[in-house]
């Protein structure tokens, strides 16, 4: 998939650059979707594995991200490792911008949806009508750079809050959830091959990769009873970052990705089949937001089946147990609550922890008509533990001791 302008409508800068973007061939693609995995598997290891938290994780990596974007912007060309590595990065730091409105201001993902492509949609605006292009074959000044690295930080911001929005709303396995991208991407090739707008397919399908590298890396990575293959975070990320490191490689030497000039011929444009795939492209929406709301509402029709034979609340789970049969990204928001929660106690703050704890409660309340009927035992164990949590952040005299214990436990229980 292309992107293309047509040359009358191509502002001609006072002073270009060899263009600054690799050309969208296929490996465009499988590079953006290893990235997107690799970004998104590191963050959470830091966060989550170094206890950095996700405020101090996402303040490391917009210091990163300036730098590493300072680097891309200097060059005077395409160079495949600086550029890529700035994709990684950025895929990061706008993963981070999301989960930070999501996990700490308690914004549900639906308005955080709607605001990122508010912001989106500003962004292109601002860029066309300067620019009189949205093509990725002709960014070859610096304004028109800032503008490509612009929308690319908030389609990842976008993607990610719709892609987190979709597990939330369906409760799928991994393994099930990497279908709706990949088939919503297919249907994109789909309409472009048959003359549907370039650029728009090419936005399209460039929002969708992030939660479709996502998904496939929870797949690949989430243990068997999570719907996963197994394979292990770690063991994934070293996979994909291995595939990186080799397409970065075969693309440095073979140059077959470098633009030459700053826009190549343009394909021909059909005006009245661009208007024919704009409804196509309506009505794919329409069906996938359909499919939305008709997954939504299955497990609460399996909610009311079960109301009469409670499960046993007694019963010690394991981690695995406790965690399995419920959607990998849910309960790494849950997880990522309670660390946080765990964090300001440490640092002496309870305040902040009783304030802090609030968002599990509300995170956990939201989560109930999805969650429970999945695993009605697993649900009330977990239940009992973040009661217990709250009973003990809300004391009238809170013992830190006891706090943090529960804390732990319920960390533990969550994996």
């Amino acid at each position: 998939m292309t992107t293309t302008t047509t040359p009358e409508n191509r502002r001609t800068p006072a002073r270009e650059l060899l263009n600054k973007v690799p050309e969208v061939t296929i490996w465009f693609w499988v590079i953006k979707i290893l990235c997107t995995t690799v970004g998104e598997s590191f963050a959470d290891w830091i966060n989550m594995n170094l206890g950095v938290g996700l405020i101090n994780t996402a303040l490391i990596f917009t210091v990163v991200l300036a730098g590493v974007l300072g680097w891309q912007l200097s060059t005077k060309r395409y160079i495949p490792s600086v550029y890529w590595l700035t994709v990684v990065v950025v895929s990061v730091t706008g993963t981070l911008y999301t989960d930070i409105l999501t996990d700490s201001q308690g914004v549900p993902l639906a308005l955080s949806s709607s605001v990122f492509a508010g912001v989106l949609a500003v962004v292109f605006g601002i860029w066309y009508a300067r620019e009189r292009t949205l093509s990725v074959h002709s960014i070859t000044t610096l304004p028109r750079e800032l503008f490509y690295w612009l929308a690319v930080l908030v389609t990842f911001a976008l993607g990610t809050a719709t892609g987190d929005w979709t597990l939330e709303l369906t409760g799928w396995t991994p393994g099930v959830s990497v279908l709706l991208p990949l088939g919503l991407i297919a249907s994109i090739v789909f309409a472009w091959r048959l003359g549907a707008n370039a650029v728009l397919s090419f936005w399209l399908a460039y929002i969708l990769t992030r939660p479709l590298g996502a998904n496939l890396g929870d797949w690949l990575g989430s243990p068997g009873g999570d719907g996963g293959l197994g394979l292990g975070v770690a063991a994934t990320s070293v996979i994909f970052l291995a595939a990186i490191l080799a397409t970065i490689l075969y693309l440095t030497f073979s140059r077959s990705d470098v633009i030459e000039g700053s826009d190549p011929a343009p394909r021909a444009v059909n005006p009245a089949r661009e208007r024919i795939m704009l409804g196509y492209y309506a009505v794919v929406a329409v069906a996938a937001a359909a499919l939305l709301v008709w997954a939504h509402h299955q497990p609460h029709a399996a909610a009311a089946s079960e109301n009469d034979t409670p499960a046993p609340t007694t019963v010690h789970l394991t981690p695995k147990q406790a965690t399995s049969s419920f959607p990998p990204a849910t309960i790494a928001k849950f997880r990522t609550i309670a660390a946080g929660t765990l964090a300001k106690l440490d640092s002496g703050d309870q305040a902040a922890a009783t304030t802090r704890v609030t968002d599990l409660e509300t995170a956990w309340d939201d989560a109930q008509p999805t969650l429970e009927p999945k695993n009605e035992q697993a649900w009330h164990f977990l239940d009992s533990e973040i009661d217990q949590v709250l009973t003990a952040l809300r004391a009238p005299n809170p013992d830190k001791t006891t706090e943090v214990k529960a804390l732990k436990t319920l960390l533990t229980s969550l994996g």
